[in-house]
């Protein structure tokens, strides 16, 4: 398949790539890390678009200093105010390069470590679908990568959800073929140690069958897996996984006071 000029994804995958093949911890995430999970899905490309990228704090600096040695540029102000939580970069073909340190903070705070426990080059799949779910106010472009890993990445209870890409895997090939799953274990703990993480995600896997019956083109053909019966899946996940104390408390409150924060794009 050709790939056209303006898609960001072999350079990001090039750039990740290199740094799990030297053991630094770097990760695809966002609409990005959907691709590499769902190759054989019509992709979302926009103009400009940026490449968005995790690591962990243990290993910031040398992730910075790779990605300095491989042609990118660092906004040295930014990067010296924020490195502890975000470091932006220009990469050689001129995009924009977001990197997130340990954490996603947006309307919720999502912990990206535990996706470093394998080498791969996304993030776990159940911590891609909650980066999406976590949007308070879901745009075309989240509801599309949502869609688009219910139908090609199957819910699973079993074993590590685990990333794409690793040693010995592609990012080519039929849409879910590369072994990920999104592991129900890990989308339940979230949701059962936050009330609102919970309210929110599961408010949004209740809207899908209306956000995509008015959007019957956002699930791709080839579909692996029926998105509406995977989404059901994690809601009984959701509503049936033990909560915790905190969880609780907060229950009692429920929506009387806000869940979750509207973020603010930070100026690079």
């Amino acid at each position: 398949m050709t790939v056209p000029a303006d898609d960001p994804l072999p350079e990001a995958v090039g750039l990740v790539r290199g740094a799990t093949g030297n053991g630094l911890p770097l990760r695809l995430l966002g609409g990005l890390g959907v691709r590499v999970l769902c190759p054989g899905f019509p992709p979302r490309l926009r103009p400009g678009q940026d490449m968005d990228l995790a690591c962990t704090s243990k290993g910031r600096r040398e992730v910075a200093a790779y990605l300095e040695a491989s042609g990118c540029t660092p906004d040295r102000r930014f990067n010296n105010l924020n490195g502890d939580q975000q470091m932006y970069f220009t990469a050689p073909s001129g995009r924009p390069v977001d990197v997130m340190v340990d954490r996603l903070v947006m309307c919720h705070t999502l912990d990206l470590r535990p996706s470093f426990r394998n080498s791969s080059l996304t993030l776990d799949p159940a911590d891609l679908l909650l980066s999406k779910l976590q949007i308070v106010e879901l745009n075309a472009k989240d509801l599309h990568d949502i869609a688009h890993l219910l139908s090609g990445v199957p819910v699973s209870a079993g074993g590590k959800g685990s990333g794409a890409g690793g040693k010995g895997s592609s990012a080519g090939g039929m849409a879910g073929g590369n072994g990920a799953v999104i592991d129900a274990n890990r989308f339940g703990e979230v949701l059962a140690g936050d009330w609102g993480w919970w309210r929110t995600s599961t408010g949004n896997l209740s809207m899908l069958p209306k956000l995509l019956a008015d959007n019957p083109a956002l699930p791709p053909r080839g579909a692996r897996f029926d998105p509406l019966a995977q989404a059901a899946r994690l809601l009984e996940i959701a509503n049936d996984v033990p909560k915790t104390l905190k969880w609780k408390t907060r229950a009692r409150v429920g929506d009387r006071v806000k869940w979750y924060e509207l973020p603010e794009e930070v100026a690079h």
